[in-house]
């Protein structure tokens, strides 16, 4: 599924927004998931991940972002309000500060599904951290 997305986000009006931001570009959102057994159930065919790092059951957002990435390939962003909390970025992008605007999170979709040029800018909200080997 070519520029699907999954949202991992337990607050709902968060996750809408992020939904509606997606589907106004044209990405299709093939799950919200609120925690990290349903967004295992969803990742698979996912291209790419926005992944909150406090979720319902937990801080459990960068053992999900490191599971998807490794099992099935998802590229991740995190959109936290926390980023501090995230102490090993292991194989995410980079991450969105919440609350976010649209360009951030367009910014890092283009980038996750490698749509957007390689020297292109990124909105300041849009933290990449460096490409790994």
């Amino acid at each position: 599924m070519p520029n699907t997305a999954l949202i991992v986000e337990d607050e709902i009006f968060v996750a809408l927004d992020l939904e509606r931001i997606l589907e106004d570009a044209g990405f299709v959102v093939a799950a919200i998931a609120a925690d990290a057994e349903s967004a295992y159930r969803a990742a698979p065919g996912c291209q790419f991940a926005f992944v909150d790092v406090n979720l319902r059951d937990g801080a459990t957002g960068p053992v999900i972002a490191e599971r998807i990435a490794r099992e099935y390939g998802v590229k991740v962003v995190f959109v936290t309000a926390n980023p501090g909390q995230i102490t090993d970025p292991g194989s995410a992008l980079g991450y969105i500060r919440k609350p976010f605007n649209d360009e951030a999170i367009l910014s890092a979709a283009l980038t996750a599904t490698e749509m957007a040029p390689a020297d292109a800018a990124t909105p300041s909200e849009f933290v990449r951290w460096p490409r790994r080997g």
